[in-house]
């Protein structure tokens, strides 16, 4: 009598091996492809306003003469720098699933607390605006985290509170504060290293900083995992509410950064109502640069190209086309419109 013989494929392993399932070679390649998908889609989420940006200023330089002189980038660099500095702030509280629109009137108020404080002297003037901003920043962090409000209830009422405290402080809007010659702290705004001014180069350390901040430690992959889903990165053990507290007290210091350096260079005498709108342009040049503003995916130097576009957009506009600032504005909003449906269309495609 014949013994059953076993199937290849019933046969136990042997002692000390495991059976290998060896999947198909068309499912390895679909697996591939779907892989390589994901990657291309992560590539362009991710860099796709630096490669525009590059674009844009190719075809710039080439149908524009004055476009790529040295003067007109150093210009357009310097009048860019104020708004960047803010939107690296955003940059956190977005990828935090938070949005912040209180910065236009935090950016007025540290404008103002500047040149009003520089009659005591450069430290004064550099200090008291900014932790009057990172205050700000924090107490609406607290209000965020603590009580569980939504973001854009809070920031939206400091954004009209901090306005009225503005125009309070300046007497309706009437007085306009100057700075009295304060040399090092005018230096702050007005000079320059390697003929580029200093603005600039504050904030290509503030972007450096936030970069390694958000890329390279601890609180930076908690603010991208508090994004995704705070409840999930409470159960991880993450501190959910220090993480949204610290992100809009960053957003504060940003602001104030922004501020101080805006009345060193201009010697003060701006009106209560400067940095209108601020919050718009800010958090249009974060989604630009690729930040879900559903949060958990961003990118500091996508916001730097952002910001970047926006002002080169706007340079190629009145110098090649000499139109008005309402077209800059009507051409921001498109551009803006067609990002954010490319993002939900790359985002679609991902989960697929």
């Amino acid at each position: 009598m014949t013994e059953p013989t076993l199937k290849k494929s019933d046969a136990p392993a042997p002692p000390g091996f495991e059976t290998v399932h060896v999947v198909p070679g068309p499912e390895i390649g679909a697996a591939a492809r779907r892989q390589r998908a994901r990657a291309l889609t992560s590539l362009v989420s991710r860099n796709g306003a630096v490669a525009v940006l590059i674009l844009v200023m190719i075809i710039g330089t080439i149908t524009v003469p004055t476009f790529g002189t040295a003067d007109n980038l150093r210009n357009t660099a310097l009048a860019a720098s104020f708004l960047a500095i803010i939107a690296a702030g955003m940059t956190f509280v977005i990828i935090s699933g938070g949005i912040d629109l209180s910065v236009g009137s935090v950016y007025a108020l540290a404008v103002i607390l500047s040149a009003d404080m520089s009659k005591y002297g450069s430290a004064a003037a550099i200090l008291v605006p900014i932790v009057a901003c990172v205050a700000v920043g924090l107490l609406q962090g607290v209000i965020i985290a603590k009580l569980g409000l939504p973001p854009f209830i809070v920031t939206l009422a400091g954004l009209t509170g901090v306005r009225g405290l503005v125009f309070f402080i300046t007497n309706e809007g009437n007085d306009h504060p100057s700075v009295p010659g304060q040399q090092f702290f005018e230096t702050l705004g007005t000079g320059s290293f390697l003929t580029i001014g200093n603005p600039v180069w504050i904030t290509l350390v503030v972007f450096a900083i936030g970069w390694w901040a958000l890329n390279r430690t601890a609180f930076g992959q908690a603010v991208q995992a508090v994004g995704g889903s705070d409840t999930a990165a409470g159960l991880m053990g993450l501190p959910v509410a220090r993480v949204k507290m610290s992100v809009y007290a960053i957003s504060g210091l940003t602001v104030g950064i922004a501020g101080v350096l805006s009345t060193a260079l201009s010697g003060g005498g701006q009106e209560a109502r400067v940095g209108n709108a601020y919050e718009l342009s800010a958090i249009a040049a974060v989604v630009i640069g690729g930040t879900l503003l559903a949060g958990g995916v961003g990118s500091i130097v996508g916001t730097l190209a952002g910001i970047t576009l926006l002002y080169v957009i706007q340079n190629l506009i009145v110098q090649g086309f000499n139109l008005n600032s309402y077209v800059q504005q009507v051409v921001s909003g498109f551009f803006l419109l067609i990002v954010v449906v490319l993002q939900a269309l790359l985002s679609r495609r991902s989960a697929r």
